[in-house]
């Protein structure tokens, strides 16, 4: 059975600054992190559909700390989606960015072929985390 976890955020900001820090790599490095170290995540991600792209840190004797994926949608400045496979998983992110108005943006996460609950609640912990980070970003 196939899990998907859904989380919405909200930031003030522009749907254009927040488009910018999901899709501009020296952004994406600032936000995605190392969960255990807080290292920065290097990447060469383009939101080009077709893209193969990696998110890399440092190993760990668990995980060696690198990110597959391959860009799948671009329909700037409202939805990108790419694969996100790591440690035998492959999984689709998806983001979708709503103009709420009044300066408000809506970041809708879907994260679908989660394998089990354990995989489920480590994907949203480090989502909400990174989430947050990104709020930094957008300053």
């Amino acid at each position: 059975m196939s899990l998907t976890l859904t989380l919405d955020f909200q930031y003030t900001t522009t749907i254009e600054k927040l488009w910018s820090a999901l899709t501009d790599s020296n952004k994406l490095a600032k936000w995605v992190s190392n969960i255990q170290t807080g290292q920065a995540m290097e990447n060469d991600f383009k939101a080009v559909v077709g893209h193969r792209f990696q998110f890399r840190t440092q190993p760990t004797e668990w995980w060696d700390g690198i990110i597959e994926g391959e860009v799948l949608i671009v329909d700037a400045p409202n939805r990108v989606a790419y694969t996100w496979a790591s440690g035998g998983e492959k999984h689709t992110v998806t983001w979708t960015l709503e103009n709420l108005g009044d300066g408000k943006v809506n970041l809708h996460l879907e994260q679908s072929g989660l394998s089990n609950e354990p995989a489920l609640n480590g994907a949203k912990y480090g989502w909400s985390k990174w989430c947050g980070e990104l709020q930094k970003v957008l300053t």
